[in-house]
């Protein structure tokens, strides 16, 4: 049997997200990039830290918070049943 075979071979190229879509108007981030201008400084990567302070990030922070938190409940429960 050869396995495989049917099946797209290599790498596909992956997909990124268009860096315009994070805006650091309004942000902390703005500050800083006012700061350096006026030294004569910009930062290119700055741009990759704005997603921090999109709103989502909060949510999505509480979520994993309490789907770790469940997880340990769920594994202590297994835990007293698997005793050898």
């Amino acid at each position: 049997m050869a396995y495989g075979h049917e099946h797209e071979h290599g790498h596909h190229k992956m997909e990124l997200p268009d860096y315009r879509q994070w805006k650091i108007e309004g942000t902390p981030l703005e500050d800083i990039q006012k700061k350096l201008a006026a030294k004569g400084l910009r930062d290119p990567w700055g741009r990759n830290e704005a997603w921090r302070y999109m709103g989502g990030f909060k949510w999505g922070f509480a979520a994993f918070v309490v789907a770790v938190g469940a997880e340990y409940y769920l594994n202590s429960l297994n835990k007293d049943k698997k005793h050898h």
